[in-house]
């Protein structure tokens, strides 16, 4: 290599891929892992806040004596990095809620833009098929997506200049 850092700059995959590679090679890596990690989770909050405000804001009978399954789905949302292994990258991420009446997959069947799901009445017959807010995840991120990305590359950006000083 003639003069240029040790990993590529770019903030592809295969940058990102790169990024850990020069990491894992400084003294203090894991240090400078967790903070590149922290610092695409911060870029990735507000998207997050989003989501959660989008799926509070969705109607509710208020009926039931259980917890809650909005504010249960809204705790699930999270930011998500993981550098190095099968899957690297950033994203924003509705986990599953298990303990939540016996539904687990709700941030999926609440976001669903045809079908619903299939409950019964009260627990009892007839069955019947109830339909979430539509969209309320994926419609979070329509107008802003570019910008959680560039948030997201430049932290990596960030920390590309960092160990290319070092570098230098």
């Amino acid at each position: 290599m003639a003069g240029g850092p040790p990993f590529d700059l770019s903030v592809t995959h295969e940058g990102l891929d790169s990024l850990v590679r020069a990491i894992r090679q400084e003294a203090d890596g894991k240090q400078l892992r967790k903070e590149l990690a922290k610092n695409m989770r911060n870029a990735l909050r507000p998207g997050a806040a989003h989501a959660k405000s989008s799926i509070m804001a969705m109607g509710s009978s208020g009926m039931g004596t259980g917890p809650s399954l909005r504010s249960a789905v809204a705790k699930k949302i999270r930011p998500e990095v993981k550098l190095g292994g099968r899957w690297s990258g950033a994203r924003v991420k509705a986990f599953k809620t298990p303990g939540i009446r016996g539904f687990s997959n709700a941030p999926k069947r609440l976001n669903r833009r045809n079908g619903g799901w299939r409950t019964l009445t009260w627990g009892h017959e007839p069955w019947r098929t109830q339909i979430g807010k539509r969209g309320w995840f994926d419609d979070a991120f329509v107008n802003d997506a570019a910008v959680y990305r560039a948030a997201v590359h430049e932290a990596m950006e960030d920390m590309a200049r960092r160990l290319a000083a070092r570098a230098g």
